[in-house]
């Protein structure tokens, strides 16, 4: 697999952040719905989440507002106490910002879509430093580091530094950032904004740097969903969705027209597994389909639709599906189990459509063969009579229509 580029660094609240570890990833699984598909994977695939089991929904209650938000003099000199100098960015008094040193002025401001460079400092309460990078670079609006960065920074100017109290709702959440940042911790970021410029045509990258781009959004996906933030995992791998597949005006290599498509398909399978978190089953399903245009075989697209099916109660469509995903990988546990489950509410659907139909037909009760009637009943009539009145029936509206045209 290529290179996605710059790799986020553990612990970072700036790229990625993709430092959460696999012990405590651990202590989230929800074992009721496994979606790990292949038991046995390749270190190449190790940041493809579609092949592990989806996180539980985790809610993130909002850690209680920091009586001392306005007032942080961390590098803030005597000015940083006085909380008329605070804007409350959100209006909620979870996200604030001071200026330390003024900028270009407004017009300087960066747009969303940019690619803006900063230099960056993250605290803790009690001042520990937790996170220092002199040019850190992400795309503006993106959701490509904490939310508090992505929010603040647009509202810097051109040589601006800037004090941001954030609470943990926009950093990172009830889960932290093992091993540095505890649960529900609120982070104070010292920012300076550096340089702000477009970001690059889509259409003149190379096959190499949009690969390297597209990565880098899908592991910022693959960072939220990690986070239990599927809204804004779905957003990233939107994002790395739509760089795969713009237009472009390089010729790409074999290699790496294939290393797209593998992106791609990363892509959309963890974009299923989202979308099945929220319940948005119609996207799920064609976030599946679209894996399979491109690879039939796809044991985790095959899996995930029958888990989308089964989920809508389509048991007769799901079951063939999951039929097909353990030929292709016969010994494969969790396939083993999600068909037998499917199986039984098979036939358990069956039972209740029999019965409903019995009630229906007038033998509610009916569940042994009936019993076969012996005797005729008292007020059979034999055929040739039935045919009989018929015809007599049938003379008389012809005579009645004939009577009539005469008049």
């Amino acid at each position: 697999m290529a290179s996605s580029g710059e790799e986020p660094r553990s612990g970072s609240p700036g790229r990625a952040g993709t430092g959460t570890e696999p012990a405590a990833d651990a202590a989230q699984l929800d074992t009721a719905e496994d979606f790990e598909v292949l038991e046995e994977e390749e270190e190449d695939d190790e940041d493809d989440l579609s092949e592990l089991p989806p996180l539980e929904d985790v809610g993130r209650p909002p850690a209680p507002p920091r009586e001392d938000a306005q007032g942080p003099e961390r590098g803030a000199g005597d000015a940083a106490g006085d909380p008329e100098e605070w804007l409350d960015v959100l209006g909620n008094g979870l996200l604030k910002k001071k200026t330390l040193v003024p900028g270009q002025g407004v017009d300087s401001r960066p747009q969303k879509g940019q690619d803006v460079t900063i230099r960056l400092k993250a605290t803790l309460e009690d001042g520990t430093v937790v996170e220092e990078d002199p040019a850190l670079t992400f795309t503006l609006g993106d959701c490509d580091v904490l939310q508090a960065l992505d929010l603040c920074v647009q509202l810097l100017e051109m040589g601006e530094t800037a004090l941001i109290v954030s609470d943990a709702k926009y950093c990172y959440g009830a889960q932290g950032r093992s091993p540095d940042i505890p649960p529900n911790a609120s982070l104070t970021l010292e920012v300076e904004l550096l340089a702000a410029q477009d970001a690059p045509d889509l259409e003149l990258l190379s096959g190499k740097e949009k690969i390297q781009l597209a990565n880098r959004k899908r592991e910022r996906g693959n960072f939220f969903y990690q986070q239990a933030d599927y809204v804004l995992a779905i957003n990233s791998y939107d994002i790395a969705l739509r760089i795969v597949g713009s237009s472009s005006k390089v010729d790409f290599s074999p290699d790496e027209e294939a290393e797209l498509l593998d992106v791609k398909v990363k892509c959309l399978n963890n974009l299923a597994a989202s979308q099945l978190k929220l319940d948005h089953f119609k996207a799920a399903l064609k976030s599946c389909n679209q894996v399979l245009e491109h690879q039939p075989g796809n044991i985790k697209a095959l899996f995930r639709k029958g888990k989308v099916l089964a989920q809508q109660g389509e048991y007769r469509e799901a079951i063939p599906i999951l039929k097909a995903a353990l030929k292709l990988e016969p010994s494969n546990k969790t396939i083993h189990a999600e068909l037998s489950k499917l199986v039984k509410k098979h036939a358990d659907q069956r039972n209740v459509e029999t019965e409903m139909y019995r009630k229906m037909l007038g033998n509610p009760g009916a569940t042994s063969t009936p019993r076969k009637c012996k005797d005729k009943l008292p007020w059979s009539i034999p055929w040739k009579w039935l045919f009989g009145a018929t015809a007599i029936a049938l003379g008389g509206v012809a005579l009645s229509v004939v009577i009539a045209a005469r008049n």
